[in-house]
């Protein structure tokens, strides 16, 4: 989302609580969560492995300095307190990007949703119900990560007695507990929560926290949960009707309305025959920058805007609004839309500690591996794009292209879900780089996520910023396309590479790494002790001979002569971008000039039109673009 619009949606629960410790405070031992994990199971009499791995998916054992995620959950065992959490409004209400992004059609633009119910649902509210049933004050539950783990344990220990179930040393008696504890309101969503632990559970797991504190959970690989317990939890059964999801997740329908209005005018997204009509490419992830309820109402609204999939945090749940074969409008460049699946994750991009879950990571990983096997969508950063990676249509639109989910989405961990890890895949002094800093040591400074130009909480990043040359002190890298000072705001997008992204080396010096981005050489910090990329292969375009530059496009749309009747020609317009003779940048794929006309709500009238010129998408800058494929000449570089 634009800078400008990001302050009025941030809500007020979300900043970051005082640690528990003051800052004259010694550090804790690395093992005392470990130590807190085994006193709780023993005061609880819950199985220490059932506590670890119920954790693991809630928070990864992060505390998170007391601060809420994006549903007000805290500490390790993401106790909920959400009283205000319920508030703001979608990325989509208040800036100045069409998410359609085609001109063809005038944008429209909704009334921003209220959506703050007066009846908060128990998966919100489960912190003050552990205060009850541990007697912690809510403010030590908050705070204290070895309270926090208290709490969690007194309420799985409830929710087993809930289900009828004595207080087994045996993990594999505690599903329904466990399936209880995710706060789903339906078996399904429950039972994927409850699996996703387990799943943990008989794999292991150990890991350094944000805190510094070391835990370990042994591997148990026999275990074999009584499943059937799901069936005593009292949940309700799915709505699962309709949905394109695959097994290992929940899903329900709640469908965007297609729908005609006013003076022969409808929304809110176009009926398509995908993929037979046009090839899906992309994935785009997005963050709501708005809470559950009031996301869902927005996406049910006719009016203005969709997308396909909207993920809960709390729990991974998700609901899907549109049909893979129709063509929702969340993207903002028509191009993009036409070809892509987009999904909704529950999250605000400039809080850096309104953290997401593990379980919603998790859910959405084995959704974007079903979509991308069942339409041949490359695991790769070129194909599954952030909304921050999608390129603006024409000069114009450049600088209101939204930048979520932003710096602090962890992309080296989706990626290890999605089974296809950044590695290196050459040799030390490689021709290319992809961008894979530590996300938890990686912190540069964001400024503006509460008040403009003021520091960002320090925190993990998967971004990684660039210089006008080897110093720190050196200018910013500066995008032309936004035409303004380059800073190190939250959503200023000039300056910064993300992980997993690939760009071509232009240059190096010690421990400095250049590469070429937006037509300029752009140096980062890439110390070969620490480093902030790895060395890769791939392959890569330049000008043609005799050409000193070639243009560049934000949407690659087939020439005036492939138009048939009755379907206006769509302007192919450069950026004022330019690929400069002698520069490299990494290709995703060859994809042909396509535009899909449909502006009516009459779907007689909808054309694919493909021409017969071929693009290059590119990885240019922090955003891929197009090149002419006659413009360039195709090399591969090892």
């Amino acid at each position: 989302m634009p800078a400008l619009a990001t302050a009025a949606l941030l809500l007020p629960l979300l900043g970051a609580a005082p640690s528990a410790a003051g800052p004259a405070a010694a550090p804790p031992a690395p093992d005392r969560l470990q130590r807190a994990f085994a006193a709780a199971a023993a005061e609880y009499h819950v199985p220490q492995s059932v506590l670890l791995g119920v954790s693991y998916l809630q928070s990864r054992w992060d505390a998170h300095d007391g601060a809420p995620s994006v549903t007000g959950g805290y500490g390790p065992m993401h106790l909920t307190d959400a009283r205000t959490a319920l508030a703001g409004a979608s990325h989509h209400s208040e800036d100045t990007e069409d998410p359609r992004g085609d001109e063809a059609r005038a944008p429209l633009r909704p009334a921003p949703v209220a959506a703050r119910p007066t009846d908060l649902p128990a998966r919100l509210t489960t912190l003050t119900k552990a205060a009850e049933l541990t007697g912690l004050s809510p403010a030590a539950l908050r705070t204290d990560p070895a309270a926090n783990v208290s709490g969690g344990a007194a309420l799985l220990a409830a929710a087993q007695r809930a289900v009828g179930e004595p207080l087994s040393a045996d993990p594999a008696d505690w599903y329904g507990a466990v399936a209880r504890f995710s706060g789903a309101e339906d078996s399904a969503t429950a039972a994927a929560y409850a699996n996703d632990v387990y799943e943990v559970i008989r794999a292991g797991q150990r890991r350094t926290t944000d805190a510094g504190q070391r835990v370990a959970l042994t591997a148990r690989p026999d275990v074999a949960p009584d499943t059937a317990q799901l069936g005593r939890t009292g949940l309700r059964a799915a709505r699962a009707d309709g949905t394109e999801c695959p097994t290992s997740v929940s899903c329900e329908w709640i469908p965007a309305p297609y729908e005609e209005f006013g003076d022969g005018d409808y929304g809110n997204h176009d009926r398509g025959n995908r993929p037979a009509s046009q090839r899906i490419r992309y994935i785009v992830v997005h963050d709501t920058e708005g809470a559950w309820n009031g996301v869902l109402k927005m996406v049910q609204d006719p009016t203005y805007v969709s997308w396909n999939y909207t993920l809960r945090s709390t729990d991974g749940h998700i609901a899907q609004h549109v049909k893979a074969k129709d063509v929702a409008w969340h993207a903002g460049n028509w191009y993009v839309n036409s070809a892509s699946i987009g999904l909704e994750h529950e999250g605000f991009l400039a809080e850096p500690d309104a953290w997401y879950t593990e379980a919603m990571y998790r859910s959405s990983a084995r959704l974007v591996k079903y979509l991308a096997g069942k339409y041949d969508i490359p695991l790769d950063r070129q194909h599954i794009l952030g909304h921050d990676n999608v390129p603006g249509t024409s000069t114009a639109t450049i600088p209101g292209m939204h930048t979520d989910p932003g710096p602090y989405w962890d992309w080296r961990h989706y990626f290890q879900l999605l089974g296809r890890p950044f590695e290196p895949t050459a040799g030390k002094d490689a021709g290319l780089v992809t961008i894979r800093p530590d996300y938890a040591a990686n912190r540069p400074e964001y400024t503006g996520c509460e008040t403009a130009g003021e520091p960002c909480a320090a925190h993990g990043s998967g971004e990684v910023r660039l210089y006008s040359d080897h110093d720190v002190n050196a200018p910013l890298i500066k995008d032309i396309g936004l035409g303004t000072t380059p800073t190190t705001g939250v959503n200023d997008l000039s300056s910064r590479v993300s992980t997993g992204q690939q760009y071509a080396v232009a240059d190096r010096w010690g421990d400095w790494t250049a590469i070429w981005y937006l037509g300029q050489k752009a140096w980062f910090h890439n110390p070969r002790k620490n480093p902030a990329a790895v060395p890769a292969s791939g392959r890569v375009i330049t000008p043609r001979k005799g050409l000193e530059s070639v243009p560049v496009y934000g949407r690659a749309y087939p020439e005036k002569a492939a138009y048939p009747a009755g379907v206006p020609a769509q302007a192919v317009s450069p950026l004022p971008y330019t690929l400069p003779e002698g520069q490299k940048y990494v290709v995703g794929e060859q994809v042909p000039g396509e535009y899909y006309y449909a502006v009516t709500f009459d779907e007689a009238s909808h054309r694919v039109v493909v021409g017969e010129d071929q693009y290059y998408e590119i990885q240019y800058g922090h955003r891929v673009a197009y090149v002419r494929a006659a413009d360039v000449t195709l090399t591969t570089v090892r």
